[in-house]
């Protein structure tokens, strides 16, 4: 199985997903956001994974690859391909289906659990609410029509799925050298910013990883398995 992997340049990795789609067969053709008048068509493409960004989905200094993600969403919404979008990835997910990005009333940065809604606790894999993941946000999307909440915070929405299609606003990928990566250079004056001790958040980070790669396996296999059958080929 290939998957097309959309994220940025410099920060292209996939972490504890992509480890848990390679285990099931899953390669990556990179789909670079800053590169993104050389994308290739989606052909032969059997899934689009869109990662997080420090950008903002109606930032019009970015109007170009913004507009060209979603397309190629859009396209691959189409064809049946399934989509697993990841924080911005999410929010741009949301917007291709209709829903609208906002700035959040108060960011989350830090390790937060999410809740099941309850209409929809019977459908949710159990380790979406187990424990807590990572979230690095400013804003929120809301659920476009179609689309069914599996899960939401005070913030906002937290994990919705629309078809073959499901949008997560919190980083199941987030490894420790991905988070001190974030936590460094700007992130950095973020974390000061909100009053976040980088030390701490490592701490914390290290503290929780391991659950949080089992929780994000277990997640990748039921997206596979539930979410993304009706096109995966089963060979």
């Amino acid at each position: 199985m290939r998957a097309a992997l959309i994220a940025n340049v410099d920060d292209a990795d996939p972490g504890l997903v992509g480890r848990a789609l390679r285990r099931r067969g899953v390669s990556f053709v990179e789909y670079l956001r800053e590169q993104w008048e050389q994308w290739p068509s989606l052909d032969g493409i059997d899934l689009v994974v869109a990662m997080g960004s420090s950008w903002s989905v109606y930032w019009e200094q970015q109007a170009g690859p913004i507009s060209a993600e979603q397309s190629l969403m859009a396209s691959a919404q189409a064809s049946g391909i399934p989509i697993l979008g990841i924080c911005f990835g999410a929010q741009q997910l949301a917007t291709v289906l209709g829903g609208v990005v906002t700035n959040a009333q108060s960011p989350e940065i830090g390790w937060f659990s999410v809740q099941n809604v309850p209409e929809t606790a019977n459908i949710a894999p159990s380790c979406l609410t187990e424990g807590r993941w990572m979230q690095w946000h400013y804003d929120k999307f809301s659920v476009p029509s179609g689309a069914t909440v599996l899960a939401d915070s005070p913030v906002g929405p937290q994990a919705i799925v629309c078809g073959t299609a499901l949008g997560l606003q919190f980083h199941p990928e987030a490894t420790e050298s991905i988070v001190r990566h974030w936590s460094s250079g700007e992130g950095l004056e973020e974390l000061e910013k909100q009053a976040i001790d980088q030390e701490s958040l490592l701490a914390e980070t290290s503290a929780t990883v391991v659950d949080a790669e089992r929780r994000c396996d277990e997640l990748v296999a039921w997206f596979l398995r539930d979410i993304a059958q009706k096109h995966i080929p089963t060979h």
